[in-house]
C-alpha cells in the first residue's frame, strides 16, 4: 500500500512564515513576493499539465509538435514526472504529488536493454528517487534508487576507476571513455548518500575514487582541469579549462560533498580548485567581473566566453563563503540577460555578443539568485528574479507548456521542455520568493536542485 506523500514531510519543510518583502524597481510595480510564488507555482502547473496531456509515461514533451520525447526508446525512465516531485511537495501541490509518486512506483523500472548517460541518470534519477524517499518516507524510492544505483556501478570498472560515460542497465556494457570532469566529478552527492541510507559503502567508494583519481591529474603547475580525458588511460583529450558545460558541476560537488557528508579531502579539493579557477579563468577588468577560457597548462586566457551554465558559480562561490566575487559575478550574468531580456547559451564578454544564441530554459542564474539572497537578503535579487521570471514567461511559455529559444536574439522557439525545468528553474524561482518553504540549511541541492538532508 502507498504511503500517502504528505506522511513525513511536516519536520523538514518550514512552516514558519517569512514577512513579506517589498522592493521598489525603477519603473516596477512594488515587488510582492507572494504575489510571485503564487504565479510561479501556477506556470510550474501550466508546464506539468501540458507534459501530462500530451506526454504522459514518456520522459518529457516536445510543445511545439506536440509530441513525446524518450531519452532512451523503446524504454522510459520517467525523466518529468521523478524531476518534478519533490518541486511539487514544496509547492504544497498535494494531489499532484500523490497522482505522480503513484504513477512512478507503478511504472518505473530499470530492468531495460538500454545503454544510458551515468551522469545524468544519477543526477535526475537516482537524486530524484533519493530526495523522494526522503521527502515521502516511502520505502519503494529507495528500493527503486539502490536498484539504479547497483546497475551504474559496471560503468567504473575502468583502469582508472574513472566511469565510462554509459552502461547498459541490463547487462552492464560500457561505452564511450572519453568523458569530463562534470559527468566524471558530479556523482558523490547521489551515490554517497544512497551509500548512508542504504549503509552499503561500495557506492560512496566508487564515486569517491573516481573523484580523487580525476582531482589528481589537474595540472601540476596551474591546477586546472581539461575539459576532456580518457578514463582507460587517464590522459586528457583536450586541454581547454573553463567553468561552463564538462567542467562546473565538477566544483560544486567537492564543495558540496564537504557540506553533506563532511569529508575532508572534498574540501581540499575545492579549495584548491577554485583557487586556481580564480588565479588562471577568472577575468576581471572595466567590463566587470567574467571568467573566461584558458589553457590548462599555461593558464592563458583563449577565450572570452561565459554563458546560461557558467550562471552557477555566483551561487556556489557565495555558498562557499566569497560574497564579494559572487555578488559581483552575478551582476556580470544580469547584464549578460539583459542585453536580449533572455541569456543565451554561449556569449563573448568583451565583444558584448551571444556566441551561441539558444536557450535551453536553465535555471542557473536564478539558482545564484536565490542563494546569494539567502546569505545577504538584498532584495536586489528578487528584482532579479522577478526579472528572470518576466522573461521566461514571456519568450518560452506557450500554449502547451514552456519550450528552449533557438535564438535570444529573433525568440524563434525550438521544441522541448526540459524535465530540468520543472525540478530547477521554477523550483528555485519560487524558493527565492517564498524561502520559508524548504529549510536552506538542513539540505544540500545537487545539481538538478533534488534537496538531500543529512539524516543518517
Amino acid at each position: 500500500m502507498l504511503r500517502l506523500v504528505s506522511v513525513a514531510i511536516v519536520g523538514w519543510l518550514v512552516v514558519t512564515s517569512v514577512g513579506a518583502t517589498q522592493q521598489l524597481a525603477p519603473a516596477r510595480a512594488p515587488l510582492d513576493r507572494a504575489a510571485l510564488a503564487a504565479r510561479v507555482r501556477v506556470e510550474f502547473q501550466h508546464a506539468w499539465s501540458a507534459y501530462k496531456r500530451l506526454a504522459s509515461g514518456h520522459d518529457e514533451v516536445n510543445p511545439i509538435s506536440k509530441t513525446p520525447h524518450d531519452w532512451y526508446p523503446p524504454a522510459v525512465l520517467y525523466m518529468t514526472p521523478v524531476d518534478s516531485l519533490d518541486t511539487m511537495l514544496m509547492m504544497g501541490l498535494r494531489e499532484e504529488a500523490a497522482a505522480t509518486q503513484a504513477e512512478i512506483l507503478a511504472g518505473l523500472s530499470f530492468d531495460k536493454d538500454v545503454s544510458v548517460q551515468v551522469f545524468e541518470v544519477t543526477i535526475r534519477i537516482l537524486g530524484g528517487l533519493i530526495s523522494a524517499y526522503q521527502m515521502t518516507g516511502e520505502p519503494k524510492f529507495l528500493t527503486l534508487a539502490e536498484d539504479v544505483g547497483r546497475r551504474m556501478l559496471p560503468a567504473f570498472k575502468t583502469p582508472t576507476g574513472m566511469p565510462y560515460r554509459f552502461v547498459n542497465l541490463r547487462t552492464g556494457a560500457t561505452r564511450d571513455p572519453v568523458s569530463n570532469p562534470a559527468e566524471i566529478g558530479t556523482l558523490m552527492l547521489e551515490f554517497g548518500a544512497l551509500s548512508r541510507l542504504t549503509k552499503n559503502s561500495v557506492y560512496y567508494d566508487t564515486a569517491k575514487k573516481a573523484l580523487v583519481e580525476l582531482t589528481k591529474r589537474r595540472d601540476p603547475t596551474t591546477g586546472l582541469l581539461g575539459e576532456g580525458i580518457d578514463v582507460t588511460t587517464g590522459a586528457w583529450t583536450s586541454t581547454r579549462s573553463h567553468i561552463g558545460g564538462r567542467i562546473d558541476s565538477y566544483y560544486e560537488y567537492v564543495l558540496k560533498c564537504e557540506k553533506l557528508f563532511g569529508d575532508a579531502d572534498c574540501g581540499v579539493m575545492w579549495r584548491d580548485g577554485i583557487a586556481a579557477v580564480n588565479r588562471h579563468l577568472a577575468d576581471d577588468g572595466p567590463g566587470g567581473l567574467w571568467y573566461g577560457v584558458s589553457d590548462m597548462r599555461t593558464g592563458q586566457r583563449i577565450a572570452t566566453t561565459y554563458g546560461s551554465l557558467q550562471a552557477f558559480l555566483p551561487g556556489v562561490l557565495a555558498y562557499g563563503g566569497d560574497l564579494t566575487r559572487a555578488a559581483r559575478l552575478q551582476d556580470s550574468g544580469l547584464e549578460m540577460w539583459n542585453l536580449h531580456g533572455i541569456e543565451p547559451e554561449a556569449f563573448d564578454y568583451r565583444e558584448k555578443r551571444a556566441t551561441n544564441p539558444r536557450y535551453e530554459l536553465r535555471p542557473e542564474i536564478m539558482e545564484s539568485a536565490y542563494i546569494l539572497y539567502h546569505y545577504t537578503k538584498d532584495p536586489k535579487y528578487l528584482e532579479m528574479g522577478r526579472t528572470f521570471f518576466e522573461g521566461l514567461v514571456q519568450h518560452c511559455r506557450t500554449e502547451d507548456g514552456y519550450t528552449t529559444l533557438r535564438s535570444v536574439v529573433t525568440k524563434t522557439k525550438g521544441d522541448r521542455q526540459h524535465s530540468f525545468l520543472l525540478a530547477e528553474t521554477f523550483k528555485y524561482l519560487y524558493l527565492l520568493f517564498k524561502p520559508d518553504a524548504v529549510n536552506f540549511e538542513r539540505v544540500v541541492f545537487n545539481t538538478e536542485a533534488h534537496p538531500i538532508r543529512r539524516t543518517w
